[in-house]
């Protein structure tokens, strides 16, 4: 089987026990993304509300897959690897639902919102350049003609830029081949023309419980492809969804849906270590059955979490009375 290195899978676990572990206290902190904001920004809003993705989903069944794949890596820090991953970025972090993300200000590398330094020493040992010099974070989903790659599906100029992005710009591990070829194929498939006429829409939990759903469902397509280590990249991504969801629960009476949320996560990391000590086929066949039920018993887990919601900070309320607090 083709493992990731052992630092790379031990950084994808100590991000899934950080993100799912950790005493409730009211602090936006807590919230990864509220570490990025730009001062100023209306924290409750920025926190509480998201853009909507431009995505149309291809009708081959196998771009379809790529782009799935694609989809999962970019909301994942795990892709990134090195400082960026530590901090809990990720692509999506930059590119908020493939877009781009105004209020994104990171100390050190960015110098007005939603701008950012890709030649600093903060986050690469590869392309630093000594020079202060932040840039606009492109908008994905806007017109290809003003990105500086070409996106033409018979070029390989977007893989080769990407590659460079993970193991140069974010000093990151190499990524399995169709990890990033889905990548490339996720960020093609973005377009103007997909994007919803609002502009933001509310945050919800279903979203990052449909994301680890995708990413699960994509990792048993990898497991029939004969690709436990895309498969493996694509459970990890959907722990790191869980962790998502569990850093907003942050009262005292939280202890269910944390707990609820501990149990699935454990369950995925059971279907981690299958892919991972697989013996070929009839390994890949017990690691897609573990997958299969996971997703199967997911509606029920993620009811309880829903509904506990309202005393969560993805209640635009709360989330409100938390950012006042001293």
């Amino acid at each position: 089987m083709d493992r990731k290195p052992v630092g790379a899978r031990l950084l994808i676990l100590t991000l899934a026990a950080l993100a799912l572990a950790g005493a409730p206290g009211t602090d936006l902190s807590m919230i990864h993304a509220a570490r990025w904001l730009a001062p100023g920004v209306d924290r409750a809003v920025a926190l509480g509300s998201t853009r909507p993705e431009c995505l149309t989903s291809p009708r081959d069944p196998e771009q379809a897959y790529l782009v799935e794949v694609g989809r999962a890596a970019f909301r994942t820090p795990v892709l990134l690897g090195g400082q960026a991953a530590r901090a809990g970025i990720a692509c999506e972090s930059c590119h908020q639902s493939g877009r781009g993300n105004p209020d994104f200000f990171f100390p050190g590398l960015s110098g007005a919102p939603g701008t950012a330094d890709v030649t600093s020493s903060l986050f690469s040992s590869h392309r630093d350049d000594g020079i202060d010099n932040p840039k606009p974070i492109p908008d994905l989903s806007g017109p290809k003609d003003r990105l500086k790659v070409s996106q033409n599906p018979a070029s390989p100029a977007l893989e080769s830029f990407i590659h460079g992005l993970i193991t140069e710009e974010f000093d990151g591990a190499e990524p399995p081949p169709a990890v990033l070829r889905g990548v490339a194929a996720y960020v093609r498939t973005l377009s103007p023309a997909a994007c919803p006429a609002s502009p933001r829409r509310a945050l919800r939990i279903s979203d990052f419980v449909d994301n680890a759903q995708r990413a699960v469902r994509a990792a048993t397509l990898a497991l029939d492809r004969g690709d436990p280590a895309t498969a493996a990249f694509l459970v990890s991504a959907a722990r790191t969804q869980l962790g998502l969801i569990n850093e907003r629960f942050d009262q005292p009476g939280s202890a269910r849906p944390r707990a609820t949320l501990r149990a699935a996560d454990a369950d995925l990391e059971a279907g981690l270590a299958a892919i991972r000590s697989g013996d070929g086929r009839s390994g890949d066949r017990r690691s897609g059955e573990r997958l299969a039920i996971w997703l199967a018993q997911s509606p029920s887990w993620a009811v309880v979490v829903e509904t506990a919601g309202a005393e969560s900070l993805f209640n635009p309320a709360r989330l409100a009375a938390a950012d006042r607090k001293p």
